[in-house]
């Protein structure tokens, strides 16, 4: 039985095509992905990503067992401040990307992707010393994202906080929208500036209709997984279970400033500290079709002949009118202006090794 949102009957009602997403009955799309995706290039999209992971860790020890479990460095973080980061295995591998939100240094909401919540919740337990307790509370959140060129204008409608204020990757703990008590953070998964809104999930039918209502002359559609993934493709975002997973370390997987070796000490540290002085031997690259064809996940990339690595994402990109993927290549040819050829249903197709991100995010400063 598939899991479903708040906002199910929802969906359906705006005629959205629904499909299963790791366990979880979502829309692909309303109107279609190329629609959807140029409206939040263009003006605003809002997602239902209630499906997310929230877990939270407490107690006097949460800050000093949370800089042991993720690469990057949160002791740095103020309050209100949100966090990337992978989590790794000790061999280097990552277990997810998530983000920490910051409450206090004996306080953190972690959002994790929700095909992975009830593994990385166990990981966490397995990990957790006896100074701070973990709660995973996916089941009581609703989560909507509002992004897009006039995120803000909509969202501000319906809100007194002062949405200028707050910068990219920050937070605000308790706000109200809508008569409706959120934790707004101004971040997402899309290359545009917009916001993420955590709140009770009995409240998820009631502030999708306000913040739609608030969007009805901002251009404002509703925007289904389909969208999302284009959008983040695009900017070169990363989605596990393709740019990461157990099997592609963060460093390969281009990350390497959300890897903070520097720290004391981190899950994964002596695994990539290693990778990093032999030379990391396999990396991410962005690549552009000069054939026609469309790249897929686990389509085989060669160079004469011979098999360098394989396609982690491929797509049409409706912002730029052409054919991109992101590939996991042998470090020599993960280079700008390198020719390769992709394996597309049994044809070698050309392609060339170009910069990331395709798309230039449009983040608020």
């Amino acid at each position: 039985m598939l899991k479903r949102t708040p906002l199910y009957d929802k969906h359906l009602q705006l005629g959205g095509k629904m499909t299963n997403f790791g366990g979880w009955e979502l829309p692909v799309q309303y109107t279609g992905i190329i629609d959807e995706h140029l409206k939040v290039r263009s003006d605003a999209g809002l997602f239902d990503v209630s499906h997310m992971g929230e877990i939270w860790v407490t107690g006097a020890g949460a800050e000093a067992f949370l800089q042991k479990l993720v690469t990057n460095d949160i002791s740095r973080a103020a309050p209100g401040k949100a966090v990337y980061s992978p989590v790794c295995y000790p061999d280097g591998g990552t277990v997810d990307d998530l983000i920490v939100y910051k409450y206090a240094q004996d306080r953190f909401l972690l959002v994790v992707n929700a095909s992975n919540t009830d593994k990385d919740f166990d990981w966490i337990l397995k990990n957790l010393p006896d100074d701070c307790t973990a709660e995973n509370k996916s089941d009581e959140y609703a989560q909507l994202a509002l992004q897009g060129p006039r995120a803000e204008r909509i969202l501000q409608k319906l809100t007194d906080v002062p949405l200028n204020t707050i910068r990219f990757f920050n937070f605000v703990p308790e706000a109200v929208v809508g008569g409706v008590k959120v934790m707004i953070s101004r971040s997402g998964y899309t290359g545009e500036d917009g916001f993420e809104l955590y709140f009770d999930r009995d409240r998820a039918v009631e502030l999708w209709d306000k913040i739609m209502d608030a969007g009805s002359e901002e251009g404002l559609v509703p925007a289904g997984l389909g969208a999302r993934d284009t959008l983040r493709f695009e900017a070169a975002l990363p989605l596990y279970g393709h740019e990461l997973s157990e099997e592609i370390t963060p460093l390969e997987a281009g990350l390497g400033r959300f890897v903070k070796l520097d720290k004391p000490d981190f899950i994964g540290k002596t695994a990539l500290e290693k990778q990093k002085s032999e030379g990391v031997p396999r990396l991410l690259a962005g690549f552009e079709m000069i054939d026609k064809g469309v790249p897929r996940s686990q389509y085989t990339v060669e160079v004469g002949g011979e098999t360098v690595g394989y396609v982690t994402s491929g797509s049409y990109a409706p912002s730029l009118g052409k054919n991109f993927g992101l590939a996991i290549l042998k470090a020599e040819y993960a280079v700008e202006g390198q020719e390769i050829d992709v394996v597309i249903r049994g044809r070698r197709m050309k392609a060339r090794v170009v910069r990331l991100p395709f798309y230039s995010k449009k983040y608020a400063k």
